[in-house]
């Protein structure tokens, strides 16, 4: 039998050591856009149940923004930052606003969406307008904003920066519902996610995308309201959980996730694959 050396000790209690730590947020500061409920919210809880240290939520309610970052602080720290990101200002406001809290953020998640649906010939441009600012322009020029901090916490903290985007399941595959703008712009996101990664990765940031299927939400509230019955449609027979989606966020932000460069995680019990 060779004799174990002290450097091969060494090694596999370094390795040891890593993969114990593999999925930990440990330290990490994240900021979670839309983060007052439903999905964002999940992604919240988990963050902070693994170790974030502190994690930012903004929603376009101040009210409603700030009562669930108190409720979410009992994970750990939570602070609400109310604001309007759907226009230029709001999310400039916002990241002026970070830039004075925080010298480095480790994770952005940019989870704040919108969906309009009407029939094709009566289709109004607000509604146009409205969701495709949201989830598609709002996601770029956040990032953007924020990109110093971003490439700071990278250079400092010794880790990778990480971009998450929340994009859909209705990006990838159609659904039966006249979401003409949200069904274009969540697609358009998953392709953009693909180039910002490129580009981003050269700074130490790695930008991905979660594609949700039914969770239960303001947004999606057939799947809150209908969930045994949006169940039955669903390969895996039930609609997402707070678990599946917080995985899925930790995963992708945490060191287990460092190799996974501008892909979209599906995370919808089979549904893409069944339609």
């Amino acid at each position: 039998m060779r004799p174990v050396t002290i450097k091969g000790v060494a090694l596999k209690i370094s390795m040891i050591v890593l993969m114990k730590d593999l999925f930990s947020l440990k330290n990490r500061v994240a900021i979670v856009t839309g983060g007052s409920r439903g999905i964002g919210a999940m992604i919240v809880e988990g963050f902070l149940e693994h170790g974030c240290s502190r994690v930012y939520i903004t929603a376009r309610k101040a009210a409603q923004c700030d009562a669930a970052a108190k409720e979410l602080s009992q994970f750990g720290e939570c602070i609400s930052i109310p604001g309007d990101l759907s226009t230029q200002a709001g999310v400039t406001t916002f990241a002026a606003e970070i830039a004075k809290r925080e010298p480095t953020i480790d994770i952005l998640v940019n989870n704040a969406g919108a969906a309009w649906m009407a029939e094709f010939d009566s289709f109004p441009e607000s509604g146009w307008d409205k969701t495709v600012d949201l989830n598609m322009k709002t996601p770029f020029f956040l990032t953007q904003a924020l990109a110093p901090q971003l490439r700071a916490a990278a250079a400092k903290n010794k880790h990778l920066a990480k971009v998450i985007n929340i994009a859909s399941v209705d990006g990838i595959s159609v659904n039966e519902m006249e979401t003409y703008p949200y069904a274009a712009s969540k697609a358009g996101l998953i392709h953009m996610t693909k180039r910002m990664a490129l580009r981003l990765i050269q700074d130490d940031i790695v930008v991905t995308a979660i594609a949700p299927g039914a969770f239960a939400s303001e947004m999606n509230k057939i799947a809150r309201d209908h969930g045994e019955m949006v169940a039955s449609q669903i390969p895996a027979k039930r609609i997402g959980t707070a678990e599946d989606m917080a995985g899925a966020a930790i995963y992708l932000a945490s060191r287990a996730g460092d190799y996974v460069v501008g892909s979209t995680i599906i995370v919808d019990g089979g549904v893409t694959y069944a339609r």
